[in-house]
């Protein structure tokens, strides 16, 4: 085992012996597939909207994440109130622009955010992303398609530089970067993809590790690396049987994950920033 792989393993325990409260602010859509899945984790969930409560709630909370999924102008303006709460209490915010760029709206809306609270990181696909810094890129609803070239190396960093703040992009292969350092990450299966709310989890479980470890790139490492395994392993069982038997089973393998799941099933890859402009 690397000793990368030590580290996220190490970090793995860590969530699951803290069972770290993770406030997510989500949409309506994957409410009960993101607690359940950060319950396996071994995190706790928490569910709170009401801006009568939101601050009270991030400043106790070890993570907050904010999804725009289901986006209404109310739920901004409570968003930003436990944003700041979190801001000014250390507790680490997470951003999931879910379809930036399909409505002027949307991406407005995630903007304001970005503009009036320190975002630690942003997970989205490449199109929420390239929204997020003025680029054009195929969306349809909340879904858009993959790029998994090393184009997303270069928008990510990009994004880093004019969001300040790290940045995963997440697709066939997921990058994340704080501008200096990139990580690629290879693993997970298809089959997330047939899932609603795979994605929102996603950000969630990054949450959970990010409230245990104030390195956000250790953190965010973690969460794909070990997400990608559980699906791998989710997949593999459920191959000939379809998405549903698949949501159940990545919920079973996410609860079983250990110190050596990621062996044979995600692959990490680290290059310099630099090194990544040296390609162009």
């Amino acid at each position: 085992m690397s000793m990368l792989d030590q580290e996220l393993s190490a970090l793995l325990e860590k969530v699951r012996t803290n069972k770290p409260l993770v406030h997510n602010m989500t949409n309506v859509v994957v409410t009960n597939f993101t607690a359940n899945g950060l319950y396996a984790l071994g995190a706790s969930p928490v569910m709170a909207y009401s801006p009568d409560e939101v601050a009270d709630m991030a400043k106790i909370a070890g993570a907050l994440v904010l999804n725009i999924g289901t986006l209404s102008r109310e739920l901004v303006d409570a968003m930003i109130i436990a944003g700041q709460s979190a801001n000014a209490h250390g507790v680490p915010v997470l951003l999931d622009p879910v379809g930036a760029g399909a409505t002027t709206f949307r991406t407005e809306s995630a903007l304001r955010i970005l503009s009036e609270v320190k975002i630690s990181l942003v997970r989205g696909n490449a199109a929420e992303i390239a929204h997020l810094v003025g680029e054009e890129r195929e969306i349809k609803g909340v879904d858009a398609g993959d790029s998994a070239g090393g184009g997303n190396v270069d928008l990510a960093i990009r994004a880093v530089r004019e969001l300040n703040t790290i940045v995963a992009i997440t697709g066939q292969k997921d990058v994340i970067t704080d501008g200096a350092l990139v990580r690629i990450i290879s693993g997970g299966d298809v089959l997330l993809t047939k899932v609603t709310g795979a994605g929102c989890l996603l950000t969630s479980v990054l949450g959970a590790f990010a409230a245990v470890e104030p390195d956000l790139m250790l953190a965010g490492t973690t969460g794909l690396a070990f997400y990608g395994a559980a699906a791998s392993r989710a997949a593999e069982r459920t191959s000939d049987l379809g998405p549903g038997s698949f949501q159940v089973a990545f919920l079973d393998e996410l609860a079983k994950l250990h110190p050596g799941s990621l062996e044979g099933r995600s692959v990490i890859r680290e290059l310099s920033a630099a090194a990544a402009g040296d390609r162009r």
